[in-house]
């Protein structure tokens, strides 16, 4: 197959392959969604992570070092893992707009302790919450062998603690399916007064399932993403417990 052939291919194909080399597929704006069934990965459990760090200048300030030693250092922008509550004060949560095929509509999130369940409807569950960026992150499960079931799932990304930081921390959203590559979507996207983010929309579509890159920032918290993609819920405040806290 010739250069030509598949730079043809290239423009014409609605979904992207993937890397071998990484065994990943990061959805940006230019590819934006891939398909599970053409993949072989709409069965089992679909794996969904959210994980973020933040710059050491936002934590404690950058740290001064002599440019006589490290001449090259002031060029690199430093960056850790956030791991303690010292060192993250931004509280990223995770959660899931569902609607089912027989028109139940909800939500899985931290907060309400709305965690959901993989073995019953809505089957998505959320693991936990994360309050401290820890390595691991935030995760939900979705029970794909439920597929016919569902209609579709909206993940979004929201800051509990109404403090806008999503142009201070580097998240990333990661679906890990039980076959093939991981699918990535950084949220690089600089929001500065933002407080919630739809990541990306999982759809049923003629009995196949799409997974495709939102990346839509808003200023609100859940009832304004309900509003823009026509949820049609009844919102109302939620306020985490000292337990949860």
């Amino acid at each position: 197959m010739s250069f030509w052939d598949d730079l043809w291919r290239g423009r014409t194909t609605d979904f992207d392959a993937g890397s071998a080399a990484s065994n990943s597929i990061e959805l940006t704006k230019r590819h934006q969604r891939v398909s599970l069934t053409r993949q072989g990965a709409a069965t089992g459990h679909l794996r969904i992570n959210l994980s973020w760090r933040m710059r050491t200048s936002d934590i404690g300030g950058p740290k001064r070092q002599s440019l006589w030693r490290h001449p090259f250092q002031a060029l690199r922008p430093e960056e850790v893992k956030g791991h303690t509550q010292s060192m993250v004060n931004v509280d990223l949560d995770l959660g899931i707009l569902y609607e089912l095929t027989d028109g139940t509509k909800g939500v899985v999130q931290p907060l309400g302790g709305f965690l959901g369940d993989t073995n019953v409807p809505p089957y998505v569950k959320l693991s936990g919450d994360d309050r401290f960026g820890s390595a691991s992150g935030e995760t939900a499960y979705v029970n794909l062998d439920h597929r016919d079931e569902i209609k579709r799932l909206l993940v979004f990304v929201y800051i509990y603690d109404q403090t806008p930081a999503f142009d201070r921390t580097h998240a990333i959203v990661t679906l890990y399916p039980s076959n093939g590559p991981r699918i990535e979507i950084g949220l690089d996207e600089r929001h500065s007064q933002a407080r919630s983010c739809a990541v990306v929309l999982i759809e049923n579509v003629k009995n196949e399932l799409i997974v495709r890159r939102e990346v839509k920032f808003v200023y609100g918290f859940q009832a304004e993403l309900d509003r823009l993609y026509g949820w049609g819920l009844q919102w109302g405040r939620g306020y985490k417990t000292k337990a949860e806290r």
